[in-house]
C-alpha cells in the first residue's frame, strides 16, 4: 500500500518508500532517530529564518545609512562595485559588505586558445615549461565541465611581449562577461588591542 495524498492514519508512519508501517512494527530506535531528526530540523529551520531576517535587516540598514550620509555631506560610501566598510566609533568592530561577481567567457574565449596555441607552438624550442604548463591548466575544465575563470586570469599576469600572446591576453579580456553577483556581509571584532579582526561566524560550520 502506498500513501498518495491522504492523511496518514493514526498509529501508522510512512517511510522512505511511501509505505505505511504500523508503529508496532518500528523499532524503538527507529523511532528514536526519526524524533531526534525532526527536533533538530525544527531548531534548524527557526535558525534559518533568524539569520534570512538577520541579512535582509542588515542589507536594509547599510543602505539606508549610506544613503543618509550622502545625503548629508555630499559624499560616496564605498568602494569599488558597492563594496563598503563600516567600523564602530572604538574600532572594535568591523562590517564589510561586499558584492561578489560570477564571471563566464563568451565565445572570444576561444579565439584567445587559438592564438596562445600558435605561440607555443612557434616557442616548441625555447618555450619555458611552466608556461606551457600554466596555460594547460588555466584552459583544463572542472568536473562540471566549466574554465576556471581565475586560472584563465591568470595568465594575462604572465609577462610576455609577443604580439600574438598580447592580443590573446586582449581577447581574454574582452571574453569575460559578468553574469551574476552575490552580495553579503561579514562582521570582524578586533583580536586584543592589535590591528587585526577575527570574523564573527555566521556559518554553522566555523562556529
Amino acid at each position: 500500500m502506498t500513501v498518495q495524498q491522504q492523511t496518514i492514519p493514526e498509529g501508522y508512519r510512512a517511510d522512505a518508500q511511501k509505505r505505511l508501517i504500523p508503529e508496532s512494527m518500528i523499532k524503538p530506535i527507529d523511532l528514536e532517530r526519526d524524533a531526534l531528526v525532526l527536533a533538530l530540523v525544527e531548531k534548524a529551520r527557526a535558525a534559518h529564518d533568524v539569520l534570512s531576517k538577520f541579512k535582509a535587516s542588515a542589507f536594509g540598514d547599510i543602505e539606508a545609512f549610506i544613503e543618509l550620509s550622502a545625503e548629508q555631506y555630499g559624499a560616496q560610501i564605498g568602494g569599488k562595485k558597492g563594496n563598503v566598510s563600516l567600523i564602530s566609533f572604538d574600532g572594535r568592530f568591523k562590517i564589510l559588505r561586499a558584492v561578489q561577481e560570477s564571471i563566464a567567457f563568451d565565445e572570444r574565449l576561444q579565439a584567445a586558445r587559438a592564438l596562445i596555441d600558435e605561440c607555443l607552438r612557434d616557442w616548441t624550442e625555447g618555450a619555458r615549461p611552466e608556461v606551457v604548463t600554466l596555460v594547460n591548466d588555466a584552459f583544463r575544465t572542472d568536473q562540471k565541465g566549466d574554465i576556471r575563470t581565475a586560472r584563465v586570469l591568470a595568465l594575462r599576469r604572465l609577462e610576455i611581449t609577443d604580439e600574438r600572446w598580447q592580443r590573446a591576453m586582449q581577447a581574454i579580456g574582452d571574453a569575460c562577461q559578468v553574469v551574476g553577483s552575490k552580495s553579503y556581509i561579514r562582521v570582524y571584532q578586533r583580536v586584543g588591542d592589535t590591528d587585526q579582526y577575527e570574523p564573527i561566524s555566521l556559518d554553522i560550520a566555523g562556529v
